[in-house]
């Protein structure tokens, strides 16, 4: 293969993800100011991948997947400085501005923290998207120090994620979750109750713990979506849907009142992410005290078995691909 072509996953049309995806052959992308470009060592695979897939972003086409990587430096742009080629990276692709991304042999990264040395490619590649999307959420929640916080799909991996963040932050978290994870949240120091149907009389049956905030982390694009929890929710908090918020069940939210992220963006006055905790995570990942689960890694050319999993709602954790090992 000639040097200036790379191998990637990208889609020229939006549907189905089994559908319009593909793996092919695309000029390596140079970086632009304030950007690097990284080998790809991991990537991390997310639902929302699929969701954009899907329609749901207004990039222009083609687009990549992958928006978890972790590699070596191989160019920097203009305007960027504290990084060199060679230097061993992680963070979220820049999916936006470029017609390939993480699920390629070369990246382009727009924010990006040094990887701890202690860190391996593979677990940092399953850090961003879920690290920034729960830290997000809990702020547009307001999840204060001594609150009690119900995590509806704290089996996946964002709502993973945003249990160990609650409880760094000094709050009680009860976890909605099945069996593949209830003992793991269990010995974070949640309070575990079974996911889906007779939520309200699992979280009644705790006494006096009532949930001061419900976050909704349970996915709602994937092929085996079930019925929408935000009723339960909504119920538990007393009709208060200010007290209720979701990641991603927007018709649920639409016939509840509940809240949505489009509700805090209005807010805040724009999309503001929370890249900067993402050197906060790793450091304490590296050292042990955070996690997220991996359940299989794939070599990109695998990536369609590594596809089916993630759409069946069963990965069980973050899938990961290595373009190169």
């Amino acid at each position: 293969m000639p040097k200036e072509i790379m191998r990637t996953i990208r889609y020229h049309e939006h549907g189905d993800p089994t559908e319009v995806l593909r793996l092919e052959h695309a000029p390596i992308p140079s970086p632009n100011p304030g950007h690097i470009a990284v080998g790809v060592k991991a990537c991390g695979l997310n639902p929302a991948d699929w969701a954009l897939c899907r329609g749901l972003s207004t990039q222009q086409l083609p687009g990549g997947i992958g928006l978890d990587v972790s590699g070596i430096v191989t160019a920097v742009g203009d305007d960027v400085f504290g990084v060199a080629v060679g230097d061993a990276v992680f963070g979220p692709s820049a999916f936006m501005d470029y017609p390939t991304a993480g699920a390629s042999d070369i990246a382009i990264l727009s924010h990006w923290d040094k990887l701890p040395d202690e860190l391996s490619h593979e677990a940092a590649a399953a850090l961003p998207m879920v690290v920034e999307t729960a830290a997000r959420y809990l702020d547009w929640a307001d999840l204060k120090k001594d609150q009690t916080i119900l995590i509806n799909g704290a089996g996946t991996m964002v709502g993973f994620a945003a249990a160990q963040m609650a409880i760094l932050r000094g709050a009680t978290v009860i976890a909605s979750a099945g069996q593949t994870f209830a003992e793991q949240l269990r010995s974070m120091g949640s309070v575990v109750i079974p996911h889906g149907e007779g939520m309200v009389e699992h979280v009644q049956a705790l006494g006096g713990l009532t949930p001061d905030i419900l976050l909704d982390a349970a996915p709602a694009n994937l092929q085996s979506h079930s019925a929408s929890a935000l009723p339960a929710l909504v119920e538990i908090a007393g009709g208060d849907t200010t007290r209720v918020i979701t990641i991603a069940d927007q018709e649920g939210a639409k016939q509840t009142g509940a809240r949505t992220g489009a509700d805090n963006i209005k807010s805040e006055g724009g999309f503001k992410l929370r890249w900067s905790v993402l050197s906060k995570f790793g450091q304490l990942a590296a050292e042990g005290a955070f996690s997220i689960p991996i359940a299989q890694t794939f070599a990109l050319e695998d990536w369609r078995e590594a596809l089916n999993i993630s759409l069946s709602g069963r990965a069980r954790g973050k899938l990961i691909l290595f373009p190169h090992r």
